[in-house]
């Protein structure tokens, strides 16, 4: 394997890490672990001496100090860190071996632009004070980043299917359609998650006794605002945060019986057959860990879980995608 290869598929496992670790800061609460950026209260790692502390409590008086919060918070950075080198190393090697080994370049310039971008969401994630739209765009932006290393990899050395036919043209479409009705879910959970929305319906399959409660849809999708108020700075209702939820259990639904048909068409199609069991898999043990969440009352392992087979859900419609695009010259 080249060290292009290498460098992509690493990235790619790194990529999952980062989406996963992330999720896991922002359920445990550790978003704001350090209230500054890129360093940790004023340090490149979690203060720990006994200067360094009475440091802390001078630079940040208004600030409380919790070390299990801050060391989630750098170690969530370090692995980003080491992913954007990796990016970086990408886009160097791409660029250096364009004519003697055919390598692309453009997607690997796409990606470092997205990374550059991810890290800035990052920073104001924490400078904003956890606005969520920009924890959501943050979400999204490690999707995106995940999606086009999986793209790139498969690319680069994918297996082809055996058999390619006619059928594939047909499926083609719907699998596009696929990643963005996946996508845009994948936006609904961020939206629901940092809001703190994930328990404004605690009852199944109903939602506060009733399959359609209160709900106040105006402030719930306002984007510009501050986390937990309306636009205008008020306290954002229970009505509210329970049209988020809500949205998010239709969307559930729509992407389960969607996708769900999308891999049965993929199961009875020779070459792409397995990747269709995946998938399905896949959306089953999601949805058995979206219900979980709302029976459990939000268990963390179970909640990170849900995010990590997010990611994994994209990364087999982007290979599906892959497949029923390639030929047999790539």
């Amino acid at each position: 394997m080249k060290l292009f290869d290498r460098l992509v598929l690493a990235a790619v496992l790194l990529t999952l890490c980062v989406v996963v670790l992330g999720a896991y800061v922002r359920l445990s609460d550790a978003g704001l672990g350090c209230p500054d950026w890129p360093g940790c209260y004023g340090h490149l790692t979690v203060p720990q001496s006994d200067s360094a502390l009475a440091h802390v409590e001078k630079a940040f008086p208004d600030k409380t100090f919790e070390s299990h919060k801050a060391w989630k918070e750098m170690v969530h950075r370090y692995f980003a860190g080491t992913l954007g080198l990796l990016i970086l190393a990408i886009f160097i090697t791409a660029w250096r071996n364009r004519r003697r080994m055919h390598t692309p370049t453009g997607l690997p310039t796409v990606l470092l632009l997205v990374v550059a971008f991810q890290a800035a969401l990052g920073m104001w994630t924490v400078t904003m004070l956890l606005k969520p739209v920009i924890v959501s765009a943050h979400l999204l932006g490690g999707m995106t980043t995940l999606a086009l290393l999986t793209w790139l990899a498969h690319r680069r050395f994918g297996t082809l299917p055996s058999i390619y036919g006619a059928n594939f043209n047909t499926l083609r479409p719907w699998a596009r359609l696929g990643l963005v009705v996946l996508a845009i879910q994948i936006f609904l959970g961020g939206w629901t998650s940092s809001n703190y929305a994930a328990l404004a319906c605690t009852d199944l399959p109903a939602c506060q006794g009733s399959l359609f409660p209160t709900m106040d849809f105006a402030n719930a999708f306002h984007m510009i605002r501050e986390l937990g108020e309306t636009a205008n700075g008020d306290q954002l209702s229970l009505a509210a945060l329970t049209a988020i939820h809500w949205t998010h259990r239709l969307g559930a639904l729509v992407t389960f019986l969607y996708l769900g048909w999308l891999a049965y068409k993929a199961m009875r199609m020779p070459g792409i057959a397995d990747l269709g069991v995946v998938i399905a898999g896949l959306l089953v043990t999601q949805v058995a860990l979206g219900i979980s969440n709302v029976m459990f009352s939000l268990p963390l392992p179970v909640a990170v879980a849900h995010n990590a087979v997010a990611a994994l859900l994209l990364i087999s419609l982007v290979v599906l995608n892959s497949k029923t695009t390639m030929k047999s010259g790539r």
